[in-house]
């Protein structure tokens, strides 16, 4: 596998990642149940009290669709990320995968979340720009990175080794 096109595979899945959110944050769709799942507790409690409560907790079909999509999307970009680099082999695809969406959850945690999330007005919930402190909450990004961040991180690994594997 060739690592040049590893890292330029980091940097534009970055660049993607971050087009991404920007794009599902735009607008109206900020306050989708999918999007509000992402803040801190105490920054959803502010914003619903004088917004209609949605339910945003894991079992909840917004977040679930998101989240299934988001490993649809995963599996194809890292699949053909896998191809690019030469991987030939479950190992090498699950591996590279695997690689690749630690680096993303590392990048998303620690400039999305921690600068640009924290410091952006375009971020901040209707009624809860007062807050802060509870947008500069780096523990809360950072546990979510690990759990279920790291254990997310494995379903599309699995599948791109399995892709890699019986895609010719």
């Amino acid at each position: 596998m060739s690592w040049q096109i590893i890292l330029m595979e980091a940097l534009a899945f970055a660049a993607l990642f971050t087009a991404l959110v920007f794009a599902a944050t735009a607008g109206d769709r900020k306050y989708s149940a999918a999007n509000i799942h992402n803040y801190p507790p105490d920054i959803q409690e502010e914003y619903f009290k004088t917004h209609a409560r949605v339910d945003v907790s894991y079992q909840s079909r917004n977040v679930i669709a998101t989240k299934g999509l988001g490993i649809v999307f995963f599996v194809v970009v890292l699949f053909a990320c896998c191809r690019l680099a030469g991987a030939q082999t479950f190992w090498q695809g699950f591996w590279l995968t695997f690689g690749l969406m630690v680096w993303i959850g590392a990048y998303d945690t620690l400039f999305l979340d921690w600068v640009l999330f924290a410091n952006l007005p375009y971020f901040r919930l209707e009624g809860t720009e007062h807050m802060d402190a509870a947008y500069h909450q780096k523990w809360f990004h950072l546990k979510g990175a690990l759990f279920p961040g790291l254990v997310f991180a494995l379903i599309p690994a699995v599948l791109v080794g399995l892709l890699v594997t019986l895609v010719p």
